[in-house]
């Protein structure tokens, strides 16, 4: 089974103290994920992040199909990075790294997931124009929202890779 990797790179001009705040509460993830997902919370997401939270969510990855997807908070550095991993859900393997750090002007925020497909060759036949499609339209998404509610950088070039 392939192991993917996708790492996107944003800057915003906010402090970290405020992109801690935003990116730490797990209900701002529904303001960062397109609609058409279907995203709900069920539970879980009452109190800011801490290290062994289990949040629970129903999300429709492709148009009439909807799952619960489980995840764990594994890790936490207050202000500077957290790690969410499935425990239930689309991939056979998900594990996401956030990181922020403070840069001139404001934060650059850094994403890196690691992530298996499940259905052997079958998903490893819908990777790339299914779930690599997908995850680089939800990540435009959220830059979009992002910059939307934050502003931009000017001399901050965003980056984004999937492979």
């Amino acid at each position: 089974m392939k192991l993917y990797r996708l790492w996107a790179k944003q800057a915003l001009p906010i402090s970290k103290t405020e992109a801690w705040q935003f990116l730490s509460d797990p209900k701002n993830l529904k303001v960062i994920t397109p609609d058409h997902m279907g995203f709900h919370i069920l539970s879980g997401a009452d109190r800011p992040m801490y290290q062994g939270q289990i949040i629970q969510y129903v999300v429709k990855p492709f148009p009439g199909f909807s799952t619960k997807w489980v995840t764990e908070i594994t890790h936490v550095k207050e202000g500077e990075y957290f790690v969410d991993e499935q425990r239930f859900g689309p991939y056979a393997l998900w594990h996401h790294k956030h990181f922020i750090k403070e840069i001139e002007g404001g934060v650059e925020m850094e994403d890196l997931i690691d992530y298996k497909i499940p259905f052997g060759i079958i998903g490893q036949w819908a990777q790339p124009w299914l779930v690599k499609k997908q995850l680089k339209q939800i990540f435009e998404y959220r830059k979009e929202k992002l910059t939307e509610l934050f502003g931009t950088l000017p001399h901050f070039e965003n980056e984004f890779e999937l492979n």
